[in-house]
C-alpha cells in the first residue's frame, strides 16, 4: 500500500529522503486516478524498501498540490534528494514503465 502523505509527514518522507519518490496525487471524484490507484499500490509493495511510493489527495492536501504546481490530476512526481527530477500527468502510465524510471533516479 502506497503511503498517505500530508503536510507533516513530507519532508520528513520525501524531501529528507534518500530513496528515490514516487508521488501521485490524486482525488476520489477523478476516474482516471482510481484506475492507476491499484498500479501505484503494487508499485510499492514490489519496491519495498528501494523506493517510497506515496499519495497525496490534492483535496484534503491543497498547499501540496499547490506547491508543487498541480493543475490536472493524475499528476506523478518523481523526487531524489528533495528535487523534482520528472513529472508524469495523465493515466496513460504501466506498473513497468513507473518502475523503470523509479530505478533510473
Amino acid at each position: 500500500m502506497a503511503l498517505q502523505l500530508n503536510e507533516e509527514n513530507f519532508e520528513a518522507e520525501v524531501l529528507n529522503s534518500s530513496k528515490p519518490v514516487l508521488i501521485d496525487f490524486w482525488a476520489e471524484w477523478c476516474g482516471p486516478c482510481k484506475m492507476i490507484s491499484p498500479l501505484i499500490d503494487e508499485l510499492a509493495e514490489e519496491m519495498g524498501d528501494a523506493a517510497v511510493v506515496a499519495k497525496v489527495e490534492v483535496d484534503k492536501q491543497q498547499a501540496l498540490a499547490a506547491k508543487y504546481g498541480v493543475r490536472s490530476i493524475p499528476f506523478l512526481l518523481f523526487i531524489k534528494d528533495g528535487e523534482v527530477k520528472d513529472q508524469i500527468v495523465g493515466a496513460n502510465v504501466t506498473k513497468e514503465s513507473l518502475k523503470e524510471k523509479l530505478e533510473s533516479l
